[in-house]
Parts: structure tokens; sequence; C-alpha cells
């Protein structure tokens, strides 16, 4: 018990050594750069992120939980016997798989919850499909280093449910990479701006529309013009 006391104070201290700074914006380009990253201690709170496609994330905004992008693979093997008949020898397996999000999992980064599974050797439980569609709010940002100091930043939120509810005994939810996350989809931002890859496909998909008369050519000249700026955009790392 008192080692198991020791190993977690030492892994919360670790966590939260270099807590203490705070900044009040950071952008995907500033994660990026080495004159900027290297002076960033771990655990620095953050109020606002901008993303690689020029969305904003603050503290206390309200966003949407969107599509799991990963699935969840479960084998339970059953004995080989049934009702009162013993079948000696004979076990059937039965896989199951579920939604899952790969960014975003059950409790805070550090909580204990997720200590005690690492402690196990379990992985942390991930949020499933049940919560696609849920209005959560930011509680915080923190941005912590892929390594040493001299290895880029990424950037964690904890998200909590609306008006003081919790995500059961977890409480909160952990969106592990932030930038990853908005990318894919998991996470939905207010005001959400259209990625590069996007304009181009509403872009192919009025050029078919206009192919079949389902779009006039005036209409697709109007959309162009709106998306060309985004898709001519060459800072998109």
């Amino acid at each position: 018990m008192k080692k198991t006391i020791t190993f977690l104070t030492v892994l919360l201290v670790s966590i939260n050594m270099y807590a203490q700074e705070n900044l009040d914006l950071l952008t995907y380009a500033h994660t990026q750069d080495i004159n900027f990253f290297n002076s960033i201690k771990n655990g620095t709170q953050v109020k606002e992120y901008i993303t690689v496609s020029k969305n904003s994330v603050k503290i206390g905004d309200t966003l949407i939980l969107g599509t799991p992008t990963s699935e969840e693979m479960s084998i339970r093997t059953y004995s080989g016997s049934y009702g009162t008949k013993a079948r000696g020898g004979v076990a059937q397996s039965r896989s199951t798989s579920k939604k899952t999000y790969e960014f975003i999992q059950m409790g805070r980064p550090a909580g204990f919850g997720s200590i005690m599974a690492a402690m196990n050797g379990d992985a942390a439980s991930m949020a499933d499909n049940s919560l696609k569609n849920t209005t959560v709010i930011v509680n915080e940002i923190k941005t912590y280093h892929r390594g040493s100091k001299n290895k880029p930043l990424y950037v964690v939120m904890v998200l909590g449910e609306l008006n003081g509810k919790a995500f059961g005994i977890n409480k909160y939810l952990s969106v592990m990479d932030t930038e990853l996350a908005v990318e894919s989809g998991e996470i939905l931002l207010k005001n959400r701006k259209m990625t590069r890859d996007e304009a181009i496909a509403k872009l192919k998909e009025a050029k078919e529309l206009m192919g079949i008369d389902m779009m006039s050519k005036e209409d697709f000249e109007a959309l162009k013009k709106e998306l060309a700026p985004i898709i001519t955009y060459k800072n998109q790392e």
C-alpha cells in the first residue's frame, strides 16, 4: 500500500510540476516553432488555442462531440458447457466491436481512474459512440511537449457536461490531442472553418452537379470564388 501511494504521488507531481505558467493565446504555429516552444513548460494553461485551420477554442466554449473515428474490438471466450450437459474441451469465442473516439478518453488525463488503469497495465477507457452529439463545455486547456522540451507541443482539453452534470463516475472527458480531434471531426467547434480538403470536395461536387444541370454556371462560379481563398491557402500544415 505504501509503495502504491508513493507511486501515485510521484506520478502526479511529475505531471503537474511545471503547471504554473499561463498563456492567453497559443496557435498551431507556436506549437511547431522551436524558438517558441522550447521555453514553454509542461502543463502550461492556455486560455485560447488556434488550430492549423484557424479555428478558435477557448475556456468556457461549448462544443459538440462529433463522430468517433476508431473501433474497439473485444473477444469473450465461453466455456464448453450448455445447461446441465458438459462438453469437455469445447470452447467458443465471440467478438464484438463498438465505435470509440481515438482522441477522447473518459476522465481527466491524470485522474484516479487513468492512473489505476496504467498501474494495472490497462489502456485508457476511450469515450464511445453513445456520447456522439453531446454538448460539452471546455473546462481546461493545457499544453505539453511530445517528449523533451526540444520537441513540439500538443494541446489537451478537459471537457465537462453542461449544468454541472457529470459523465458518470469519470465526471470529465479528456481530449488528448486537440488538433487531431478537431481536424478529424471528433470535436465540432463553434463557427468551424472549412478545411482545404473539404473545400475541394465541395467544389468537385458542385462541378458534377453543374454537369447534370442541377446547378447553374453562375452559382458554380460564385461558389468557386467563395472557396478559392481556402483552396489556394498555402500555409496548411
